[in-house]
């Protein structure tokens, strides 16, 4: 199998905030996953440097708009970095293949009559790029509650409406296509209205920088028409010798969004691929949003937007990459606070795994001289532990591949709560000194969920995770096969007791 995940390119003027940062987080995760799973895989993010809202933000600033791009994108660059996010490309819509990529798609649209020009007259939205009708339009604004202005002009149109019924169609003949559920509903009630066609060029005299058409030198293109194609650009649509390179991962391509942009791309984008006689991707999955205390839609302009670098600095890069995962179930909104990171981050890595981890290397010092004990499988609380822990590594995989990395990481901390309760219950501090080869037991069982968990958690937390096993003495290759096998640690090598590897985070008002 082979796995293509997008996240959507990020406006060049953003600062990165906690949104961006949890798709673009997930898509790493999600990538992790699939190739410790044995697939091809390739990540793609980036930024979406073209339209009016650049423009304004460059003159601002007193800069050229390329330049203010090149400066603005080590934004993302650096944060995605820090945060142990390693896309294979870094796409960026300036970049002359993906500029030829888009004129090319243009010019064959033009060519074959699902481009035309007309007067036109509507609302238009600078910050989203969108013009609205109307009857879009509530209580004056647009319906994302953004300012509006009345613009009548000539421009491009591609004919949306056209591919209205054959996207219907698809919809309901794949159903995996759009997820979760209420956003394929939200999708089809779009749809069951009569589409409009969609304007995919600015004149030139209200927006220079674009990608110019091809066949009018008066117009740039529309960012959405220039920004969506990026998926299909990067892995080499339209490009000489990357023809198989294409077919290859487009065939396994999902796209993760945040579901305010889920028209542009169930809508806008499958249709343009329709007139382009290019398959569609193989899944489109809108998540939901982080939210404040009191249940708001994080804001830039009312100031609460969560900067991922201030969060790393308290909880570090993978406690904030744990929590991302692990928080909110894929598709909900969920509360973001830094009460909430620090709590889960505390009770679930500081007290159970981390906790987990020194009782288990402290007592293999003490009884066992810090070395890994004979292999056996005489009690039945050993062998519990063993056939959950395998029937774990299984429920991971099942849950990555239904898009759940809540729910995935969600079965790993019921076998390190499980394995904690195990260790109290047969107290091999007790046992070390009646019968020591029992106690080596439960210490060597416990030191296997360790490996296994490590296994499953390395996605999300690699650093970390690496560093655990290193102290378990574990030197293999990190695979998914090591995790589905018992007794991957070797007799008599040496744990490492070290300070704890998640210490518990302190608040100011504890």
């Amino acid at each position: 199998m082979k796995f293509y995940v997008t996240t959507p390119i990020y406006y060049v003027n953003d600062i990165p905030h906690i949104g961006h940062a949890y798709t673009t987080v997930i898509a790493d995760v999600l990538t992790r996953y699939h190739r410790m799973f044995g697939e091809e895989s390739y990540f793609l993010t980036g930024v979406d440097e073209h339209g009016q809202k650049v423009q304004k933000a460059a003159e601002a600033r007193g800069k050229d708009p390329q330049t203010h791009c090149d400066e603005m994108v080590l934004n993302f660059q650096n944060v995605w970095k820090e945060l142990t996010i390693a896309p294979d490309v870094f796409m960026r819509t300036t970049f002359p293949y993906h500029k030829k990529v888009v004129q090319d798609c243009l010019q064959q649209l033009f060519d074959c009559g699902d481009i035309y020009i007309k007067e036109y007259e509507g609302w238009y939205s600078v910050s989203e790029e969108i013009f609205y009708t109307e009857k879009d339009l509530v209580n004056g604004k647009s319906p994302a509650g953004k300012e509006v202005t009345l613009v009548k002009e000539k421009n491009y149109f591609f004919k949306m409406s056209k591919y209205q019924d054959r996207l219907l169609k698809y919809i309901h003949d794949n159903p995996e296509f759009i997820a979760p559920e209420n956003k394929k509903n939200e999708t089809l009630g779009f749809l069951s209205k009569p589409l409009e066609d969609l304007c995919i060029s600015r004149p030139k005299s209200r927006l220079s920088w674009g990608i110019e058409l091809p066949f009018d030198k008066e117009y740039v293109t529309y960012v959405w028409f220039d920004a969506l194609l990026n998926y299909t650009s990067a892995i080499g649509l339209k490009q000489q010798g990357r023809e198989l390179e294409f077919q290859n991962k487009w065939a396994a391509a999902v796209h993760l969004i945040g579901k305010d942009i889920l028209i542009t791309h169930t809508v806008y984008w499958p249709t343009m691929l329709m007139a382009l006689n290019l398959p569609l991707p193989r899944k489109i999955f809108a998540h939901g949003w982080w939210l404040t205390a009191n249940n708001s839609k994080m804001s830039k302009s009312e100031g609460q937007v969560v900067k991922p670098l201030d969060m790393k600095d308290i909880v570090g890069v993978d406690g904030l990459r744990y929590f991302l995962t692990r928080d909110i179930h894929f598709g909900n909104d969920a509360q973001f606070s830094q009460d909430l990171v620090i709590n889960r981050v505390n009770v679930e890595l500081a007290n159970n795994l981390g906790n987990l981890l020194s009782r288990t290397t402290q007592l293999l010092h003490k009884y066992f001289d810090g070395k890994i004990p004979e292999r056996s499988s005489n009690l039945e609380s050993s062998k519990e532990i063993s056939k959950l822990a395998l029937q774990t590594s299984t429920r991971v995989r099942e849950d990555i591949y239904n898009y759940s990395p809540n729910m995935a990481v969600g079965h790993v901390v019921e076998l390190l709560t499980k394995t904690n309760q195990c260790l109290d219950q047969e107290a091999p501090w007790k046992k070390a000194k009646e019968n020591l080869a029992e106690a080596g037991e439960t210490l060597l069982t416990v030191m296997e969920v360790l490996r296994i968990s490590a296994i499953l958690l390395h996605p999300v937390m690699p650093s970390k995770m690496n560093e655990l096993l290193e102290r378990i003495g574990f030197r293999e290759k990190v695979t998914f096969e090591e995790a589905q096998k018992w007794f991957g640690l070797t007799t008599g090598s040496t744990v490492i007791k070290a300070d704890p590897l998640f210490p518990r985070i302190q608040t100011e008002n504890k």
